[in-house]
């Protein structure tokens, strides 16, 4: 039996053939030749068989077979907004496991106490969509652009957000109960927010609530930034897949 490959072509309905990048993947490495079989995703919820009806060095063409769009496995709009660490393998880490669990979009902001200052989007976006073939969804998170978090949240607060901090002063509600409570119409989007080694600053969690924010633990252990992240992502999930029942 051959082995399933599939690819991520962005509009794989009228594209009729793979990406430069994807194309040298199945023409060099897998070795394709016209009439294979192989599978297409178009990052916005639907997969493709097609047959392949051209192969060369640099190009692979194909026809579209059959149409499958997929039911989406989540209800909503998961949007996680976060500081990057220090390490970059750690927000890569983040980024495919996140991706692998399910979500809608990535944000990155510096914070007062963030050690890093710059961010490779394209290299985290080629992530996603390595993760997003790898856990055969096809959805493929949005990547946004570093930006600082003040300008962060200017941007209209879309839905339910939340902000998760460590600070005894200023109250917090566990993030479980607050997405137990029954969503309203307009509430479909949940914007979670995860500071940097060290925390936000308490000014900023301020500011963030004065937006609309929501301040939550994630628990009673202290968390590293990018495994907070992955835990505020499954508890959305969770709630998400439950909503959409």
């Amino acid at each position: 039996m051959k082995e399933t490959r599939f690819f991520y072509v962005p509009e794989a309905a009228t594209a009729q053939e793979l990406p430069p990048e994807e194309a040298a993947h199945a023409v060099r490495v897998l070795r394709l030749t016209a009439g294979d079989t192989v599978y297409l995703m178009d990052g916005k919820g639907s997969f493709f068989e097609a047959e392949v009806t051209l192969a060369t060095a640099k190009h692979c063409a194909y026809r579209i077979v059959q149409h499958m769009p997929q039911p989406a496995p989540w209800w909503g709009h998961i949007h996680l907004a976060m500081a990057p660490t220090k390490m970059m393998e750690r927000v890569e880490w983040m980024a495919e496991k996140a991706t692998e669990v399910g979500l809608d979009e990535f944000s990155f902001f510096t914070t007062r106490f963030s050690e890093r200052k710059a961010l490779r989007t394209d290299r985290i976006d080629k992530i996603v969509v390595s993760a997003m073939k790898q856990s055969r969804k096809p959805w493929k998170p949005a990547v946004n652009d570093l930006i600082p978090f003040e300008q962060f949240l200017k941007k209209p607060l879309q839905g339910r957000g939340y902000i998760a901090h460590c600070y005894e002063e200023i109250p917090r509600t566990p993030l479980l109960d607050e997405l137990a409570r029954p969503f309203g119409e307009g509430e479909e989007s949940v914007t979670l927010l995860i500071g940097p080694e060290g925390d936000f600053a308490v000014d900023e969690v301020k500011a963030a609530i004065d937006a609309g924010y929501v301040p939550v633990s994630l628990g009673q252990s202290r968390l590293r930034t990018e495994t907070a992240c992955l835990v505020a992502v499954m508890m959305a999930h969770f709630y998400s897949s439950i909503n959409l029942r």
